[in-house]
């Protein structure tokens, strides 16, 4: 009935305590019939070792090891793509997102509504540039997006199986998820809440994965970008004419035109301009190229569910939604599915 997805980096201090609360709130809404999906995105502390120890004493938990770290959208990407359940939950492990909010969304999925996404109201333990940059990258996405993206909203949301699918189908491997799901469409509902401080360690989004995540968000949703360089590009060459006229009236008057320092300022202000722009055309470009070589999107070293632990070919990534339900059967089969498959009663 429901899956809860889970990126992981580097938490190992807090996913026991995330999981208690997560399989508690999980059992209160859906009662046995959930899975928590732990997707460990190459972390370099124990992290790995803690999901496996909670896979093997508690029997909903199922743990996801990557390759390599390929960053927050991709991991949950293929957390997604491991997911069974009809309605699934996105969420991080750190505790700032409390998944006791799952018992308030759950009822709203109930009237209808294919996506339910928790929009912050107050967010505690961040400092003042975390939110300032927060803010003025929601409401400059909201101006350049051709979709409506709801603003200060992350990726905590509940979804039904039918989005969860086509979700997975975009091929693209620059991912903007919370973008790509309202692009989605279908009823979508928000849910105010309050986010809290991290249970323990530090952010795992320093300034650099900050402006890249912007980046990715801006060149998928909207080509404003490219736009705003034509313009700046006719502009620059009105002015370069406006300035031809004028040397060359003066010139006729035989008045002798004086001012390097003006001329070396208006070489350098174009250059810059054009430097923008190409800049501008290259991240759109370099976009192209990426997608252009099909690489997997995610590979998988290894999952695990108890006991049991198998590996998947890195087609994973381009494979159906029937072919890794599939996949995932008989890599996991259900302990219902295996009795009833024996020919024995319940």
């Amino acid at each position: 009935m429901l899956s809860i997805v889970a990126p992981c980096h580097n938490e190992e201090e807090g996913l026991a305590e995330f999981c208690r609360r997560a399989v508690s709130a999980a059992d209160s809404v859906a009662g046995g019939a959930f899975e928590i999906i732990l997707v460990d995105d190459g972390s370099t502390d124990g992290t790995w070792d803690v999901i496996a120890s909670l896979a093997r004493t508690i029997p909903e938990i199922v743990g996801v090891r990557l390759l390599r770290n390929h960053g927050h959208q991709l991991a949950a990407t293929a957390g997604l793509s491991a997911s069974r359940g009809e309605r699934v939950l996105l969420i991080d492990a750190d505790l700032q997102d409390p998944p006791e909010l799952l018992l308030m969304m759950m009822p709203i999925m109930d009237r209808g509504a294919d996506v339910v996404y928790a929009q912050r109201t107050r967010r505690e333990g961040e400092t003042w540039f975390k939110l300032a940059t927060a803010s003025v990258f929601y409401r400059l996405l909201s101006r350049l997006a051709s979709v409506t993206i709801p603003r200060d909203t992350g990726d905590f949301r509940l979804m039904n199986r039918r989005v969860v699918d086509i979700l997975l189908s975009m091929p693209e491997r620059d991912r903007f998820i919370r973008g790509m799901v309202s692009w989605i469409g279908g009823r979508q509902v928000a849910l105010p809440y309050e986010r809290d401080a991290r249970f323990a360690g530090g952010s795992k989004y320093p300034v650099g994965k900050m402006i890249g995540l912007a980046m990715d968000a801006i060149t998928s949703f909207s080509t404003t970008p490219l736009r705003i360089s034509t313009w700046l590009g006719i502009a620059t060459a009105g002015v370069a004419m406006m300035l031809f006229a004028y040397t060359l009236v003066r010139w006729v008057a035989g008045e002798t035109i004086v001012g390097w320092s003006s001329i070396m300022a208006a070489i350098t202000a174009f250059s810059a301009i054009q430097l923008i722009c190409i800049g501008i055309i290259g991240e759109y470009l370099g976009r192209l190229v990426q997608e252009s070589k099909r690489r997997p999107m995610f590979m998988i070293e290894t999952m695990v569910r108890g006991d049991a632990s198998a590996e998947f070919e890195t087609t994973f990534a381009d494979m159906t939604a029937k072919e890794r339900r599939e996949a995932l059967a008989a890599a996991f089969p259900d302990r219902a599915s295996s009795v009833l498959a024996a020919g024995k009663p319940r």
